[in-house]
């Protein structure tokens, strides 16, 4: 065996000299004193000084920057048997740098994630990290320590100078307003994230003992005998063998740097700490130039001057008629849920033909990008009377823009303009399900496909009736207001018809509305919607799916005009499987196939104390319970007459 020369040795000690600030001990434990050299991935506007400071975010609207250790972590939680084994420590030094004093963008966050891109992530609240689809997703498997100077109403933001422990979501687990532990004054002080100056947080998880705990401290003290926060989390379900650790940051409409100055992280023990005196400084800050009237030539002649300002106060007015909106005093509660008229306007071009998605009789949508994150957004502009109820309509949109679930599109927020409502909704780039269904614009879907979206859609409306803190109902349930997302999983969206109400409440007499096809007999005598009227439309929309015919088709011959009654009559003369969607070609589970038409005539009977509720139909779908035989009075959607179809995109109403 050769021995190594010790020229090398010289080499690798003269090297390790000439970098001091970069220091790595193994792949699960290192230390920088500065970034020059160290194992870090760069993303977004991040970048590295010359001194080694570490920049994540400059003074640039809506950006993204990324710094994350190159190496995967083993956190070893599906191998170890130990719950200490997932113990890990980190002490790093930041600064939030504003543009303007005491101003800020959305802050930045410690994160540990199964990867280091983030490719469908927004910035703003977001942090570069998720978005509004997968917000709360536990297949996410990340954690994330944010550092916040927003309040975000949507995320329960305690204020706008907090810490938050948040897992799989932004909706943080637990947060504290920031403040530190003096030990020599032995009270807690309070402290700015946004103050510009260097500020040092230590993290740390005891697997034994569950405990996380965080603490913060200026750049000048040393670290607190108490944490800011600790709380009791198992994270051996969240954090994956796998994993990478870093810096996501993100700015908003009001700019902010944010910078990290060192970063000690050790798996499986106490990381190092960090000597202040070694690292780098924060580069001089800059003052906003201050413009002033004495910038206007004076050599301007006062005609022109006199043009201009006609000219400019014409254009003003012109502008400001045209992106001109409502607002009224009771609506700042609703702040975080209203889009300005002019961003949506923008981020549809004007709401030119282009962008249109459907139409139908209560109003248009729209495709749009928003100018700020870039979202694909969904613009959806109702009429409305201003005048009559305007305020207990925007209560509960604003409401439902609160409803998560995964099988319903995210309605995101509103905008009011004269006599106009635009609902802002999360874009589905594979549209609607009827025309995966009646037209030859899109591939047939098979039968696993339907399945799964009639569960899923089933599993929505259980949820609004009985899982979320209010009833809602739907009132408009229907193939066309049915998107489906990449996976062509099947998601209930189009708010627009639908109420809230209290569990147990007395459900109020409203005028009928809703789409003739889906409509429960009962309405037509009451005018009330209740859960069993969103149980018959859902009847309707299985039975769509799995005979390819909507409720109602004139051209058919008389007895096979209205689809319920139709199925019926098949399955009284014993071959109900003859309604079965012909573009099948017959592939799929007969006894699949029989309990979704045989529970679509359940869900349709005309007698609604005698039809199912959701959580019943999710049991039946799941096998859970034996599905009932029928007796069916076939006089469902008959008792309301044939009336005209709507051939609608799901965004129509």
């Amino acid at each position: 065996m050769t021995s190594t020369p010790v020229s090398v040795y010289f080499l690798i000690l003269l090297f390790a000299c000439l970098n001091p600030l970069a220091m790595a001990v193994d792949e699960n434990e290192f230390m920088y004193k500065g970034f020059n050299g160290a194992n870090i991935s760069l993303e977004g506007v991040a970048k590295i000084h010359s001194n080694g400071l570490l920049q994540l975010t400059n003074f640039s609207e809506h950006q993204i920057g990324r710094a994350f250790y190159k190496h995967p972590i083993r956190f070893n939680t599906s191998s170890s048997t130990l719950p200490q084994a997932l113990s890990f420590s980190t002490h790093f030094v930041f600064a939030i740098v504003p543009e303007k004093t005491k101003q800020s963008s959305d802050g930045m966050a410690f994160t540990i994630s199964p990867s280091m891109h983030f490719n469908q992530a927004v910035g703003n609240q977001y942090f570069g990290l998720l978005n509004s689809s997968d917000n709360g997703n536990p297949s996410n498997h990340l954690l994330a320590i944010e550092l916040d100077t927003q309040m975000n109403p949507e995320f329960n933001d305690i204020s706008d100078n907090h810490v938050g422990i948040d897992v799989n979501s932004l909706l943080s687990n637990v947060s504290a307003n920031v403040t530190y532990y003096s030990n020599r004054e032995r009270i807690n002080r309070s402290l700015e994230l946004v103050s510009g100056s260097p500020l040092q947080v230590w993290i740390e998880y005891d697997g034994f003992e569950n405990a996380l705990n965080v603490t913060l401290a200026p750049i000048k003290s040393p670290k607190p005998d108490q944490s800011l926060m600790s709380t009791r989390i198992n994270l051996s379900s969240i954090l994956l063998d796998s994993m990478y650790v870093g810096f996501s940051a993100a700015t908003g409409p009001i700019l902010g740097n944010h910078y990290i100055l060192g970063w000690s992280f050790n798996r499986s023990g106490k990381a190092q700490g960090l000597d202040i005196s070694e690292l780098p400084s924060l580069p001089h800050q800059r003052k906003p130039r201050l413009k002033s009237s004495l910038e206007i030539t004076v050599s301007v002649t006062t005609v022109f001057f006199g043009l201009t300002i006609i000219i400019a106060g014409t254009f003003y007015m012109w502008r400001r008629k045209k992106y001109e909106e409502i607002r009224e005093d009771w609506e700042r509660e609703y702040g975080p849920h209203r889009f300005s008229y002019k961003d949506l306007f923008k981020a549809t071009r004007g709401f030119i033909d282009e962008e249109l998605l459907g139409a139908g009789g209560f109003g248009k949508v729209y495709r749009g990008v928003l100018p700020s994150s870039k979202e694909q957004v969904a613009v959806k502009k109702v009429s409305h009377d201003s005048k009559q109820g305007m305020k207990e309509f925007v209560a509960e949109i604003v409401s439902m823009g609160r409803l998560r679930h995964r099988n319903l599109v995210q309605l995101l927020g509103y905008s009011r303009r004269k006599g106009e409502l635009l609902l802002v909704y999360d874009y589905m780039p594979n549209g609607s399900l009827d025309k995966f269904l009646f037209s030859n614009e899109k591939p047939v879907l098979d039968w696993p496909q339907r399945f799964r979206i009639i569960r899923g859609v089933a599993s929505a409306l259980l949820y609004l009736h009985e899982e979320w803190e209010q009833v809602v109902l739907h009132r408009d349930v229907k193939a066309s207001n049915v998107l489906l997302d990449d996976d062509l999983n099947g998601r209930l969206g189009d708010f627009g018809l639908a109420r809230l109400h209290n569990h147990g409440a007395n459900l109020e007499t409203t005028r009928v509305v809703g789409t003739i096809g889906y409509l429960a007999p009962e309405l037509s005598r009451t005018g009330k919607a209740t859960t069993s009227t969103d149980v018959f439309s859902f009847g309707a929309f299985i039975l769509e799916i799995a005979c390819g015919r909507r409720p109602i088709e004139l051209q058919q011959s008389p007895d096979a005009v209205v689809l319920v009654d139709w199925v019926f009559k098949k399955w009284k003369a014993g071959a109900i499987l003859e309604t079965s969607d012909p573009r099948l070609g017959g592939d799929y589970l007969e006894e699949a196939m029989v309990l979704v038409l045989k529970l679509g005539l359940l869900c349709t009977k005309s007698d609604a104390a005698t039809r199912p509720s959701m959580r019943q139909v999710m049991q039946y779908l799941d096998g859970d319970v034996l599905l009932p035989e029928i007796i069916h009075d076939s006089t469902s959607i008959g008792t309301i007459g044939p009336g005209k179809y709507e051939n609608n995109n799901f965004y129509s109403c």
